[in-house]
């Protein structure tokens, strides 16, 4: 799974918010729920609370890495909203993918050897 869609508006990001499930760590919040879509749309939010822009950008663009790398090892069909937290700035792309791997195991979201679910 190497490619993926978007989510923009509003109502996808609210849905995922309230009928989502949720994974926490220090450095990333995770919600997400399957689609029947059968692609991964992922959206990323960054709260004022992080920083200025440079650090709200620079969050996002260290999730964006952090899940490409990942998406590799993932199994399709899913809405993600990742939020970033104050230590999100702070880290490397690779933490956070390990730091994705993890949540991903933990919910059974990657795909095993053979490439099936």
């Amino acid at each position: 799974m190497s490619d993926f869609v978007t989510l923009k508006t509003n109502s996808d990001f609210r849905r995922l918010y309230n009928r989502g499930k949720a994974v926490t760590n220090p450095a990333l919040v995770m919600y997400y729920s399957k689609n029947r879509a059968g692609i991964c749309r992922i959206g990323i939010t960054t709260s004022k609370k992080i920083g200025n822009a440079v650090e709200r950008n620079r969050s996002r663009r260290v999730i964006k890495e952090a899940f490409r790398n990942t998406s590799k090892k993932f199994n399709g069909g899913y809405d993600i909203v990742f939020v970033a937290r104050s230590r999100t700035k702070y880290q490397k792309s690779t933490y956070i993918a390990s730091v994705m791997e993890k949540m991903f195991s933990q919910e059974g979201m990657l795909l095993n050897e053979e490439g099936t679910e």
